[in-house]
This record gives structure tokens, sequence and C-alpha cells, in this order.
């Protein structure tokens, strides 16, 4: 069993160089997750090869073919008997089709999910340990219930538990205490604050985050804890918006927003951090950034991990066009189309390195961080850009 010193950091090639595995490690990608899948592999199969493994790949071929009815089913054209079987979704990824009746049907976060059980069924329950890396959480804005209305999260959760999948891979879920209706399956919640802020500071060289000119957001009470940490790591202070609703009225579901109302310092020439989730349509994120600016901030830059734009460009394009936001960072978790990584004022934020990193540590049965201590390497960072 390879041994790790307190606080000490080992890497990967010193893993592979270890046979002590949970067992032969495959993955498999389902359709929409193939592009981060194969960036994954592709650092994994770096990693064992400088361990002197002959390797060319982990991943596993199969598919999903469908039906002209629309009906599908899942096929591995190889053993994964004894196998260590991470299977990789994307349920944002709106971008696959698929003919059904003669016409071209866009697969939908519900397709998605079906497709994963189907894998998870032609594995027949004879791999070792069956994990999903399912980065943009299923069901995960519907994570408590109001009136009359279904948890599809939790149920996902318990369905996936029951089918035999042993840990479960998200990143910044929209609520993690979902994670309480399995308490027996594992469920890792990863947040990839230096992957972030590697690539802000990549992007903007001349930010200097200090308390005099900088300060992070939070869009909402939600967003709090992961807003309190990047204030935390960076030795600044945090602001945030609370929602005022009427709850007089129900639009789509929701009570619909009146305003958001501020609470935290003046902004007035400081370079503002907003710090979310998820941007859907960006309506909220813009509200924030027009009072911001109204509050004479200085450059507004935004962050959410998944950046789907449902309601297209137009309304962040003019934001950006007339000085209202400076730049809205996005992860490569869900699919990010070619429009929008054209978009000037958008910075992609690739998390496929540390998502090997996290595979290969449970392939190994190790602790995440004995491989990467993300506040380890935000500190590296900040001290050589001279901030510590």
């Amino acid at each position: 069993m390879l041994q790790t010193a307190p606080n000490h950091t080992i890497t990967c090639e010193e893993i592979f160089k270890e046979q002590d595995r949970v067992a032969p490690l495959k993955i498999i990608t389902l359709e929409g997750a193939s592009e981060l899948a194969k960036k994954v592999d592709w650092h994994l199969v770096n990693w064992a090869r400088k361990a002197g493994w002959d390797i060319d790949t982990f991943l596993l071929p199969a598919e999903c073919p469908r039906f002209t009815s629309g009906e599908a089913k899942g096929i591995i054209y190889d053993s994964v008997r004894g196998d260590d079987l991470f299977v990789c979704v994307d349920i944002g990824n709106y971008n696959v089709k698929y003919n059904m009746f003669g016409h071209e049907n866009r697969m939908s976060s519900d397709d998605h999910y079906q497709d994963l059980k189907r894998i998870i069924q032609a594995a027949s329950g004879k791999a070792h340990t069956i994990s999903v890396v399912m980065p943009m959480l299923y069901g995960g804005r519907q994570h408590r219930r109001n009136y009359r209305e279904s948890l599809d999260c939790a149920f996902s959760l318990q369905e996936l538990q029951g089918m035999g999948v042993r840990n479960l891979i998200t990143f910044d879920a929209h609520d993690p205490r979902v994670q309480n209706a399995v308490p027996l399956m594992g469920m890792d919640n990863f947040m990839p604050y230096y992957q972030v802020l590697k690539s802000m500071f990549r992007a903007y060289p001349d930010l200097v985050p200090c308390k005099d000119n900088f300060i992070v957001i939070s869009p909402d009470e939600g967003a709090i804890s992961r807003s309190m940490y990047y204030a935390s790591v960076l030795g600044v202070n945090m602001g945030m918006f609370y929602k005022r609703r009427d709850y007089s009225k129900v639009v789509n579901g929701r009570n619909p927003i009146v305003a958001h109302e501020y609470l935290g310092e003046d902004v007035e020439g400081k370079d503002v951090f907003i710090v979310d989730d998820i941007i859907a349509s960006g309506d909220s994120i813009l509200d924030i950034a027009y009072e911001l600016k109204s509050r004479k901030a200085n450059r507004i830059f935004a962050y959410a991990t998944y950046s789907i734009f449902t309601a297209g460009y137009e309304k962040i394009d003019k934001a950006y066009q007339d000085g209202i936001l400076a730049g809205l960072f996005g992860t490569n978790l869900t699919y990010v189309s070619e429009e929008t990584r054209s978009k000037p004022w958008f910075v992609e934020v690739d998390v496929s390195k540390y998502l090997a990193y996290i595979i290969a540590a449970l392939n190994h049965n190790l602790s995440v961080t004995a491989i990467i201590d993300p506040h380890e390497k935000i500190d590296a960072l900040l001290k050589k850009r001279g901030l510590r």
C-alpha cells in the first residue's frame, strides 16, 4: 500500500508505479461526455506511461444506439469483469442528436440519464466497482420540495445506489445536502477553486486581489460558501445579494424575483468577482452587475461552474459592449459550444486534469488531497504572483 507522509502530496507517477489498485481501471464515456473524458484519459495515460506502463487508453468502447422509434439500448464492447469501472455522463449536453420517426431530436438531461442506466445494466454487475462521473448533477436544481413537487435528484441518487453504484463524483452541486438521500453510497462534491483562479490570473494578469481593490460577491444566500472560500484564500472581503421574491405568485414553478438587495461594504473603484454555480438565462448575474456598476464598481467578473446560456448571448454581449461585464468564466465540465468559446468575454476553465487526479486517487483507494491539495496549490499560485 502506498504510504504518504502527513501534509505531503504525491505525484500520479508515484501512484501508477504502485500496483496496489482497487482493480484494473476502465472508463466508459457516454456520447455527451466524450470530449471531457478524452482529455481525462490523456492525463491518466501520460502518468501511467511515465510510470512504465505500456498502455494506449483506459477508455472502453461502448454506446447507446437508438431505434427509429426513439428507444435505445446500452452496449459495452469489451469485458468489465473485475474492473474498477468509471462511467462518465454529461446530462447538460444539449448538442447530442438522434433520429426519431424521421425527425432529428436533441437529447435532454432525461435521455442522458436513461443512457447512463442502460450502460450500468449492460455491465451486468460483473465490474468490481462502478463509479459514476456526473459533473452536473441530474435534477440538482430540484433538491428540495415546495408544494406538491417531485424530488428528482434524491430519487435518481437512490436509483443509482440500488443499481450497485459505489461512488458518484460531481462538481459544485446546487445543494450538496442532497447526498443525505444516499448515506451508504459515496458521493464526492468537488469544487475547482484552484483551476478557476489559475485561469483568472492567466486571462487577466493585471488583477491584484487585495482588500483595497478587490471584493468577492455572492449573488444569493445559496452561494455564500463558495464566495467565502474565495474571499478567505485571497484575503479579501466579501459582500452578498439576497433575492427579494414575490411569494404571492408562482411563475414557471418559482416565486418571481422582485429585486436583488445588496449587503456589504462599498464597492466603488474595486474589481468585483461574482461566484455562482450555474448561469442559465444570465438575468440574475446581469441584474447584479448593473447594480454594482451603479455603485461605481470597477471591472466586474463573473464565474459559474456551469455556464449554459439557455436564453442566448444577446444580453451578455450588450453588457460586455457597455462595459458592465469585463469577463465571464465557465468550466468544461458540461458542454461548451464553439459559439460560446468564440465570445470575447468568455474564459473556459479546463478541469480535466483535476478530474483525472480524482479518478487516479479513487482507483488506488487514496484521499484526493494526497495527490492535490487545492489550498496548497492556491497558496503557491499567490506566492508566485507576489501576493503572499
